[in-house]
């Protein structure tokens, strides 16, 4: 899997867009900056996006050659993230360290996925968000783009029933974004689920 990733990321062009996630800047637009990690950054865009907007930031990937582009985009932009190469399976962050964790479209086996969401809600520090976004195994069919293999998609109320007890569930739905589809003769509509979750504050 790493190899397919470091494969992607090789080519000069980004692979995904340089602006945040379209949730990732709906939820997170109003908060006060603290401390944020983004697990699965890819090439970095929430992650420097957030950098923009004040944040303390950690991104981490399995990806060398995203990271590398990561590292690019963020000197281009004049702000300073701290990337981690690490496999999500294996990393550990600092417990209840930080204000905001992001997991956007990390798309793993069931097992493999919880193991990620365990540790991530474990690093929340007190009155931290938890944010996970990605495609909705409804898409597979509904919508467009995304993975094809429905063993790495889920739904909003299993990503609900992965999370450790303690967080209190804010928002937890089936949200759509118009994409470019090609193939389909112009822009389609993209089916994502979306939950926010909230260690509460004492």
């Amino acid at each position: 899997m790493r190899g397919h990733w470091d494969s992607r990321y090789a080519d000069s062009e980004l692979v995904w867009s340089t602006e945040p996630n379209v949730f990732v800047r709906r939820e997170v637009e109003g908060m006060i900056p603290g401390r944020a990690l983004d697990l699965g950054t890819g090439e970095g865009r929430n992650a420097i996006w957030l950098a923009e907007q004040g944040w303390d930031v950690t991104g981490v990937d399995f990806s060398e050659a995203g990271l590398a582009k990561a590292e690019r985009l963020a000197g281009s932009r004049d702000v300073r993230v701290t990337w981690v190469l690490a496999d999500l399976l294996e990393f550990e962050p600092e417990p209840g360290a930080f204000d905001l964790v992001l997991l956007v479209y990390l798309h793993l086996p069931a097992e493999w996925r919880r193991t990620v969401l365990v540790r991530a809600a474990a690093a929340l520090a007190p009155g931290g968000t938890l944010l996970i976004v990605g495609h909705d195994r409804s898409n597979l069919e509904e919508g467009v783009g995304g993975p094809r293999d429905p063993a790495v998609l889920y739904t909003a109320e299993e990503l609900i029933g992965d999370l450790p007890p303690g967080l209190e569930v804010e928002r937890a739905e089936r949200v759509t974004r118009t994409v470019e589809a090609e193939g389909h003769g112009g822009p389609g509509v993209a089916l994502d689920a979306l939950v926010r979750a909230r260690r509460p504050a004492g």
